[in-house]
């Protein structure tokens, strides 16, 4: 009830953005109404902001009402603006690109600006539009940033589940959303990857315990070898908890990390015996991506700060009142120096 759901949906569908794919994605929720807080002094246009900077490029978009009155995409919400600067904050002398209605203008080399489209339908991104190696790699480059962001929040663990049947199996450098292939991802990391690193992160759950991978005829099985029984236990075998923590080995040792990794509610499921391990797990992971770890489990808060080596964990607080989300302790003056693209 903090409101930690709507930070995770706002991360994807900010990534969705350079997909183009914000825009479906709220109108499978039931628009753009669904979104709005529902508390009192709400006041302005009806926007949805959504918004991230870092060392290198940042972007923003906002999403509005549609303006068309004949329509039958009633729930579509429009893109009102978009803009990309460079740096942490949004300033006139840092935009690189920015967009209002249909209107995308570049930043040349001179200090002025090239329009670069006059007719952006309202329901496109400029990312997914107009990136362009030669004329636009400011797009190009964010465009491709935040497609390579990594979500996982539905790795099934259910009785019919994918991963405790086996699956035929090819190189997979990324395990997907779902946990489908994760025989082949454990393979992969195995032959290409870090074989040491599986090991440990199997054996600091399950002490003495190993994971071997069943071939035949193509088709990759998972299975789990621990001391003092006779034969290894198949994936269809495994508990929920068992199966869900080696899901996260394989998604986070991968061989092609992404630059951010979103995991939600990753304890589901887990015993709390395996919090620690867990916690360990994406603390090395960390080292090669940015985790984002959504959560509302105190014992992995716990455990994350514990391994901890002096910068590598920010936690952040979310309370919730009056349906309004916000940061525990976070007054005006301690805010990040944030503006948003003005509407045209």
């Amino acid at each position: 009830g903090s409101g930690k759901s709507s930070l995770y949906r706002a991360l994807r569908l900010l990534a969705d953005s350079a997909r183009n794919g914000a825009v479906n994605a709220l109108a499978r929720e039931g628009g753009l109404s669904s979104t709005m807080w529902a508390g009192p002094g709400r006041t302005g246009p009806v926007s949805l902001k959504l918004g991230y900077a870092g060392d290198g490029f940042g972007y923003a978009v906002d999403l509005g009402l549609p303006q068309e009155a004949e329509t039958a995409f009633a729930l579509d919400p429009e893109i009102k603006s978009e803009a990309i600067w460079a740096g942490r904050a949004l300033r006139p002398s840092t935009v690189l690109v920015q967009r209002s209605g249909p209107v995308v203008q570049i930043r040349d080399g001179d200090g002025g600006w090239q329009t670069v489209s006059t007719a952006l339908r309202p329901f496109d991104s400029m990312l997914s539009e107009l990136a362009d190696p030669q004329g636009a790699p400011e797009l190009l480059a964010q465009r491709e940033r935040m497609r390579s962001w990594r979500f996982y929040d539905h790795v099934r663990t259910d009785a019919d589940a994918p991963a405790r049947r086996p699956q035929v199996g090819s190189r997979t450098v990324v395990m997907s959303h779902d946990g489908s292939d994760l025989a082949a991802a454990w393979q992969t990391i195995a032959e290409i990857g870090d074989a040491a690193e599986l090991a440990r992160a199997v054996d600091e759950a399950f002490p003495g315990s190993r994971v071997e991978i069943g071939v035949s005829d193509g088709r990759f099985e998972v299975t789990l070898r621990q001391p003092g029984m006779l034969r290894a236990l198949t994936a269809a075998e495994l508990s929920d908890g068992t199966l869900r923590y080696l899901l996260w080995v394989a998604a986070l040792l991968t061989p092609r990390p992404a630059e951010v990794t979103v995991l939600n509610e990753p304890e589901a499921s887990l015993h709390p015996d395996l919090v620690v391990a867990l916690a360990a797990l994406i603390s090395r992971a960390s080292v090669r991506s940015q985790m984002v770890v959504v959560t509302h489990s105190a014992p992995l808060v716990e455990a994350l700060a514990r391994q901890d080596q002096g910068d590598g964990v920010n936690t952040i607080r979310l309370a919730k009142e009056q349906g309004q989300t916000s940061i525990v302790g976070q007054g005006m003056l301690d805010e990040p120096p944030w503006h948003w693209p003005a509407r045209g």
